[in-house]
């Protein structure tokens, strides 16, 4: 049953065009399941991810394989990624997002395995710095970003909540979270954001995070329609529950802020 099982037409397109030449290992080894998971990732699941463009998509994946652990598999991606435009220092944003969503324990191998896949395609590092902050500017440039995503009073009730014990979390969230990397250029906020959501719903287990940083990507001016096309590209990769945990969450917040509530629920990070 397995001999001569293969994906279909517009599914092997994408494959070639994200890696032209590459034959899978996979395709030998076990036909039938690599048949089916092209035929989803790379044609169904597409047919419903137009809202983005493919760069910003694979970038999407790319923070969702780094949330999961994916090094292999991130590295393959990544490729595909600077085949289709996604730009050097795009691809290194996405790494430094990570590392206050997933933690540098996480992201350190990520962070080496990107340098090896630029410096194999000829890239020369470091790369041009993106920093717009330093450490006497950080703190203020870092809360007035978080006001403006995450919302004024959200941002001021969480620091008006938190018990003197804990101010300082509150403070490493506007300085180093938003105020060393938010303010970063190379990538937009509305960019940083979907990235940020992505790499939550990948997380799992950060339900009520997810659910801050839907309501932030609607103050950033991202769309329910973008949210659910991120969803959907991700799905492949992380699998149903946490796209339906996540899903919940788009539901929730977005029909909130159609009732006219606000949207900035408290986000944490």
């Amino acid at each position: 049953m397995s001999a001569g099982r293969k994906p279909n037409a517009a599914a092997c397109a994408a494959h070639e065009r994200l890696f032209p030449g590459h034959v899978s290992t996979l395709a030998v080894t076990d036909p039938e399941l690599i048949e089916y998971f092209d035929n989803f990732a790379f044609d169904e699941v597409l047919q419903h991810t137009q809202e983005l463009p493919e760069p910003t998509r694979l970038m999407m994946q790319l923070a969702a394989m780094i949330a999961v652990g994916a090094l292999a598999e991130y590295r393959v991606m990544l490729g595909a990624a600077l085949t289709v435009g996604v730009t050097p220092v795009a691809a290194k944003e996405i790494v430094y997002q990570a590392v206050p969503y997933a933690g540098m324990a996480r992201v350190f191998d990520f962070l080496h395995a990107t340098n090896e896949v630029l410096t194999d395609r000829g890239i020369e590092l470091p790369l041009k710095g993106q920093s717009t902050t330093g450490p006497d500017t950080r703190m203020k440039q870092g809360l007035a970003v978080q006001k403006q995503i995450v919302g004024d009073q959200a941002v001021d009730a969480m620091y008006a909540n938190a018990p003197a014990d804990e101010q300082h979390i509150q403070r490493f969230l506007s300085g180093n979270c938003f105020g060393d990397h938010y303010t970063r250029t190379g990538l937009d906020a509305p960019t940083r954001e979907l990235l940020t959501f992505a790499m939550l719903a990948a997380l799992g287990g950060a339900d009520a995070q997810v659910k801050g940083h839907v309501a932030a990507n609607l103050n950033a001016g991202n769309t329910r329609a973008t949210l659910l096309a991120v969803l959907t590209g991700l799905l492949p990769f992380i699998g149903y529950p946490r796209t339906l945990n996540a899903l919940a969450a788009v539901d929730a917040v977005a029909a909130a802020s159609a009732d006219g509530a606000p949207t900035a629920k408290k986000a944490d990070a």
